[in-house]
């Protein structure tokens, strides 16, 4: 189908969304590789977090594949996008190129902002919301409620935690033992969600990219309590407009702060918010986007050329 397009239409470029559709571009064909996380990152650090050396073996083995497939597709694309500076150093040392940009992760601010119609009172105390069925995302959520949540609930018996994300792995669909522990399943709106919790959390420990929940939260103005993995890439100011923490106890911590000091909870939120809206809106992440494939050797004319 690709190859049916490529010779029926004339596209002013080709964008390659994540790295595995590479595989389906022709060999000749130019083209922008958007890399929304450097993925042998990930595969790394699955090998770091593994609980037994057979994990870490087999870990350390796919991300030694991966890396030399990823090197190859960065080194076919005329130039590749990043989520982050912190990601394009990353792939200009790990792929040795120097075709790298990066654009910052955007939000839609307005379509999540807060209604002032929508009730105040939470509807749950946290809120994690991802895809349940992505391995960084479980091993997250379980980290989180095996580690962290007892922590809390020594302070806070009562504390409530709503996971709203597609495709729950049974794992997470065994935590609903729970009675004060929702597993949504897959939800048409997240906002709903961001608007009815005290507090977003992103406990993520493995992962490359940004992470949009972050910001969506807080264009939504929830307060975010993130890993350091979590918010990484992002440009976020702790604990100006996010509280950042690795431990449990140091979780917890935050969470209990942020969810028993409302005035506390109010300033990330604001804070957080004029951040977004400030820097991070689509208008100004597409403008970026626009440039980079505007540049003469991503455009129509430069395809044409080397095809020929």
């Amino acid at each position: 189908m690709i190859e049916k397009l490529l010779s029926a239409e004339r596209f002013d470029s080709v964008v390659c969304d994540f790295l595995s559709p590479t595989v389906n571009l022709p060999a000749a064909q130019p083209f922008v590789l958007f890399e929304h996380n450097v993925e042998t990152v990930i595969w790394r650090r699955y090998a770091e977090t593994a609980r037994d050396p057979f994990r870490r073996a087999f870990f350390r083995g796919q991300a030694e594949r991966l890396l030399r497939f990823e090197r190859a597709a960065c080194r076919r694309a005329t130039h590749v996008i990043s989520v982050s500076e912190a990601d394009a150093t990353l792939l200009r040392n790990l792929c040795e190129i120097t075709n790298v940009s990066a654009i910052p992760t955007g939000v839609d601010a307005n379509y999540f902002a807060r209604p002032s119609s929508f009730p105040k009172a939470a509807t749950s105390d946290l809120l994690f919301v991802g895809s349940m069925d992505w391995l960084p995302n479980i091993e997250g959520v379980l980290w989180f409620v095996r580690e962290v949540l007892p922590v809390i609930r020594r302070h806070l018996p009562r504390c409530t935690l709503t996971i709203a994300g597609r495709r729950p792995a049974a794992s997470i669909r065994a935590l609903t033992a729970d009675s004060l522990l929702r597993v949504t399943g897959t939800v048409d709106d997240t906002r709903p969600y961001l608007w009815g919790a005290a507090v977003s959390i992103v406990p993520i420990r493995i992962g490359s990219g940004t992470r949009l929940k972050i910001y969506e939260s807080m264009a939504a103005g929830t307060a975010v309590v993130s890993t350091t993995i979590g918010a990484e890439g992002l440009d976020v100011t702790a604990p100006g407009n996010i509280r950042i923490a690795d431990t449990p106890e140091a979780f917890a911590n935050a969470c209990i702060e942020l969810l028993t000091n409302p005035e506390a909870r109010a300033r990330q939120a604001a804070a957080a918010r004029r951040l977004v809206r400030e820097s991070f809106s689509w208008e100004t992440v597409t403008a970026r986007f626009e440039e980079i494939l505007d540049r003469p050797a991503n455009t129509r004319a430069a395809v044409r050329t080397l095809l020929d």
